[in-house]
């Protein structure tokens, strides 16, 4: 005789070893690439460093690539695989970091970077995954503004020297009068007792 329960206990294995092989079977079937941009919208102003932020994740190697697109054509940044190789734009040499979750940091940007940057990142098996992120850039307006400080400041400067020195002028004047007045008031004393005497 068989407990009630014995069919139903054994059908919950059978299930649980059902849900174990079909995980283990996902979790080795290849493809499946995610890709998250945190920020598809930057602005910027000239000679300003930015950081182009994204987040990938895959179960194989992956292979980043990053374009830019803008009305001067389409240029190739840089390509890596995840651990191996970095394969750096002749462009962006000297302009370029690269980072382990795909983003990349742009130094000293100029009027021609603004555009399109577009990345690809392609698993080993061949499954693909695209991302986008608009880049403005902005002339700097505060050079002109910060000239006309300095020019302004300059002339201040220029301003309260020459009122220093006119003042200095005018209390020498003053000194120089008060001393001529003096004298001229001596001269006349003396000259008034020395018509009294002769008289």
């Amino acid at each position: 005789m068989r407990p009630p329960g014995g069919c139903r206990g054994r059908g919950v294995v059978v299930g649980t070893v059902t849900l174990c092989l079909a995980a283990g079977w996902a979790l080795q079937t290849p493809g499946g690439v995610s890709l998250v941009v945190p920020q598809p919208n930057i602005n910027a102003t000239v000679a300003q460093n930015i950081l182009l932020s994204v987040e990938y994740s895959c179960r194989g190697v992956a292979t980043i690539e990053w374009k830019h697109v803008s009305s001067w054509g389409t240029t190739k940044i840089v390509e890596w695989r995840s651990g191996n190789y970095v394969n750096i734009s002749t462009m962006y040499k000297d302009r370029v970091t690269t980072f382990e979750n795909g983003s990349i940091q742009l130094l000293n940007m100029g009027m021609r970077d603004a555009g399109y940057y577009f990345i690809t990142v392609t698993e080993e098996y061949g499954t693909s995954t695209y991302g986008t992120i608009i880049v403005n850039v902005y002339e700097i307006i505060y050079e002109d503004l910060h000239f006309v400080a300095v020019l302004f400041a300059f002339l201040a400067a220029v301003s309260a020297i020459l009122i220093c020195f006119m003042w200095l002028c005018n209390k020498s004047l003053h000194l120089f009068q008060k001393k001529t007045t003096h004298k001229l008031t001596a001269s006349t004393t003396e000259e008034i007792e020395l018509e009294t005497i002769e008289c």
